[in-house]
């Protein structure tokens, strides 16, 4: 079976029109301009971890995309995001498969490492990360967003929830959906730290009473009878931005062939895996190999498929489950998406002054370059660079008062000094 599924993979890729690039090395960085989009770096270190979502990195690696436009791609899973924060900022990692808030607290100096310039090359992924509590609390009746706050608030529990870096997207979901609840995430809970992969570990050895992970480690717990999954994040907010293909901004300055080389790649690896079902299957098959997620397909691909059970009993097909390309919208990397990150950062305290916003965001994201990616592979790119979203608490986003939506909230830590939990 998982030989078949392999198989699918290489003979779609086999059975595409050969794309011919121009392999000898240009002498200059605008080598674009002049005509010749030949990468002037061939062979890329790509970091990511061991994450559903990054799905379109490894495909694109293994299954021929790179090759097609002129690259090797040489995967390095890390086994942390502080990990692979440094090796990013370092040089070590070309670019990565990374959490879309980590890329802005380094970006703006937050979490006690030096500022440094980085690049969101495109989105790799919405939706498909989940809140799951303990066995211990189940066995309790905390079963519901309702149970869960009068445990807090009537009980005076003192609970301990995981995410897995403090600028990070688990992060930031986890505070929201709490607030939304009427829990200060910062107040009422204790916040630490944990690998995504250790979560179920850590839940058993009741450590933590719950966590907000990526997939596959939340469908993983499930399997493993360690809980259950309160909430989904693109119940928090639909179609929510989520991890992106990052880089430092030097390294879109020193290779742009390069670097817009890697975005078509990944983009076309990325169409592909939607394509089709098989194709999705064929994903879960290759993710779970020992190299990349090295984890039962089964905790793969239901929930890559859209297929939830939330180990309470209740099962769904989720319309906003995991996009890895949606013709296009998954991958534009939406200047109101970056922003949003830092209205969350101003909101908890994590900066203390409000950054400007729209010229932050417009120096992280590469717009032009991914427009450029996706245009040369007729992928739909003109949607504007803002978009309209409501989350779950009844707020709207739209990027148009960053300033007044970080102070929107009742619940908040405007007025706190950056807190040493970012340390990591």
């Amino acid at each position: 079976m998982a030989h078949g599924l392999l198989r699918l993979l290489h003979a779609a890729i086999r059975d595409r029109p050969r794309i011919f690039v121009n392999t000898a090395l240009p002498t200059t960085p605008l080598a674009w301009v002049n005509g010749s989009d030949a990468p002037e770096k061939p062979s890329l270190d790509i970091g990511f971890m061991a994450l559903t979502d990054c799905a379109s990195v490894v495909v694109a690696a293994t299954q021929g995309f790179a090759q097609q436009f002129g690259l090797t791609l040489n995967l390095r899973r890390q086994a942390s995001w502080a990990g692979l924060r440094d090796r990013l900022v370092s040089g070590e990692l070309d670019a990565a498969h990374c959490l879309y808030g980590l890329v802005y607290a380094v970006h703006l100096g937050i979490g006690g490492v030096p500022a440094s310039p980085l690049a969101v090359l495109m989105g790799l992924n919405q939706n498909a990360q989940a809140i799951n509590l303990s066995p211990a609390l189940q066995r309790k009746g905390v079963t519901s967003p309702e149970a869960l706050a009068r445990l807090v608030h009537q009980q005076g529990a003192r609970l301990t929830f995981a995410q897995t870096f403090p600028t990070g997207t688990h992060a930031l979901w986890l505070y929201y959906w709490l607030a939304s609840q009427g829990i200060h995430p910062l107040h009422d809970v204790t916040s630490v730290v944990v690998p995504p992969a250790q979560m179920a570990p850590h839940l058993q050895a009741g450590r933590i009473d719950g966590f907000c992970v990526g997939e596959p480690w939340s469908a993983d717990a499930l399997a493993r009878g360690q809980g259950f999954t309160l909430a989904t994040s693109q119940s928090i907010w639909p179609d929510h931005p989520e991890k992106v293909l990052a880089s430092a901004h030097g390294f879109v300055e020193q290779y742009p062939n390069s670097a817009r080389a890697l975005i078509k790649s990944v983009l076309a690896a990325a169409r592909f895996i939607e394509q089709s079902q098989e194709n999705r299957r064929g994903t879960a098959q290759l993710l779970s190999g020992s190299a990349y997620l090295n984890t039962p397909v089964g905790s793969i691909e239901p929930r890559l498929l859209g297929d939830y059970q939330d180990g309470l009993g209740h099962r769904w097909h989720d319309p906003h489950g995991l996009r890895l390309f949606d013709q296009g919208r998954t991958n534009l990397p939406y200047l109101s998406d970056g922003m949003w990150f830092m209205t969350q950062f101003r909101r908890w305290g994590l900066l203390r002054d409000d950054p400007d916003y729209l010229a932050v965001a417009s120096q992280v994201q590469q717009l032009a370059l991914y427009r450029e990616a996706a245009t040369a592979l007729g992928v739909p790119c003109a949607d504007p660079p803002m978009r309209s979203s409501l989350l779950i608490d009844g707020s709207r986003w739209d990027g148009s008062d960053p300033h007044g939506y970080a102070r929107s909230f009742h619940l908040h830590a405007l007025d706190a000094a950056p807190d040493a939990r970012v340390r990591r």
